[in-house]
């Protein structure tokens, strides 16, 4: 009879991992609709976004702003499932020492990701929304310099 106990209590082990795992791994699924290359072209420069996924678990980007032969902007981005938290690494050139600054997710659905560290400077919010027509509408909001403030870029996937 313990045999037996001992036996189903690793099966039921064995499969709430297996479930567990699961559901972790899923949350960055949600993120799927990132992968490719994005941009945004306007009298002021270039935006462009170019996703990959790395594993399972990762995607990693670059981000960049370019004004003619200039690049006025880059920061390159890692997308980690980190337990059962999806988390937005952003490291930006010339920024923060170069040190990367983690946005936890605080909302993953198909059509939109949010990330949110309070404790950042500006922005304390990134937002991503899928679009129609192969759109992507990148948000950073937040306080700055004691008033709120918002910037979208909308980007065409190429």
């Amino acid at each position: 009879m313990l045999q037996k106990i001992t036996l189903l209590a690793l099966v039921l082990a064995a499969v709430s991992c297996q479930k567990k795992e699961t559901v972790e791994k899923d949350k960055i699924k949600k993120a799927d609709w990132l992968i490719g290359n994005w941009e945004n072209t306007s009298p002021e420069g270039v935006l462009s976004e170019n996703w990959q996924k790395l594993n399972d678990s990762t995607f990693s980007a670059s981000s960049y702003f370019i004004k003619g032969k200039d690049t006025l902007h880059f920061e390159t981005i890692v997308l980690a499932q980190l337990g059962e938290t999806l988390t937005y690494k952003a490291t930006v050139k010339g920024q923060n020492d170069d040190k990367p600054v983690f946005f936890p997710s605080t909302s993953e659905t198909e059509q939109k990701l949010v990330f949110e560290n309070p404790k950042h400077d500006y922005p304390q919010k990134i937002t991503y929304t899928k679009g129609a027509n192969n759109t992507l509408t990148a948000e950073i909001s937040g306080n700055l310099n004691g008033k709120p403030s918002s910037e979208k870029f909308v980007m065409t996937k190429k």
